[in-house]
């Protein structure tokens, strides 16, 4: 019963990042708005309200790139990382589904991700999923700064699209890119998006590990752990 309250929490908070920061491009394109921003923003804000509404029962991946991370660190069992990555892809599908339903097909083709050039596209994918990675890695376990990673994190989210959407489109996260294509019909760069951030997951998880060590859970005097470090 615990994990299936975790699959569907990712599930949700997954359907909450690709449908609020999907609407967010349509809506910038549409009002002429500035589409570097608005996205940014739509996608950075779309995670913090998914963290904040479910992040408590998964831990709040909503990505795949990072579970992987998290399984990597020790965090997270591989059976449930793999019904993590189910969950999410079906949560992004069923978002892409739920923009298909509002607009229509053109318009799920349009949130596609699409790169500029296609091995710049792959190099910032890349890099910036490790870093986005190695601040969800440490703002989640140290001590520190706990407090502060439910707004490290979706700013983090901010800065990778401000920096890459003029040349990847900025995903970091593969079933952002491959709900879209699928249900919109639009492959275009799609390989980009399935390697890249699963590969700076694996860099990200190795750079943590060397330099913070392999994660341990300690909870605190009196206090339960959280689920996600139960498993």
């Amino acid at each position: 019963m615990e994990n299936l309250r975790n699959y569907v929490a990712e599930l949700l908070g997954t359907f909450t990042l690709v449908f609020v920061g999907s609407l967010s491009l349509i809506a910038a394109v549409a009002t002429d708005a500035p589409l570097v921003i608005t996205v940014a923003f739509g996608f950075g804000l779309a995670l913090l309200a998914g963290l904040y509404a479910f992040g408590e029962i998964s831990g709040g991946h909503f990505n795949p790139a990072v579970s992987l991370a998290m399984f990597l660190s020790g965090r997270l069992e591989l059976p449930t990382m793999i019904g993590y990555w189910i969950s999410q892809l079906v949560g992004a599908i069923l978002a892409s589904l739920a923009v298909l339903v509002a607009f229509g097909q053109d318009d799920v083709a349009s949130t596609v991700t699409q790169a500029s050039a296609s091995w710049d596209a792959f190099w910032l994918e890349l890099l910036l999923t490790t870093i986005f990675v190695a601040v969800i890695l440490q703002s989640s376990r140290s001590q520190r700064v706990f407090g502060t990673a439910l707004l490290a994190i979706p700013l983090t989210l901010v800065a990778v699209h401000l920096a890459a959407i003029p040349v990847s489109g900025s995903s970091v996260n593969p079933v952002r890119s491959l709900a879209p294509a699928l249900v919109g019909n639009e492959w275009g760069d799609l390989w980009i998006y399935l390697t890249a951030p699963l590969i700076g997951g694996v860099i990200g998880a190795v750079i943590h590990g060397f330099l913070y060590g392999r994660y341990v859970a300690v909870a605190a005097e009196g206090a339960e752990p959280a689920a996600h470090e139960t498993r």
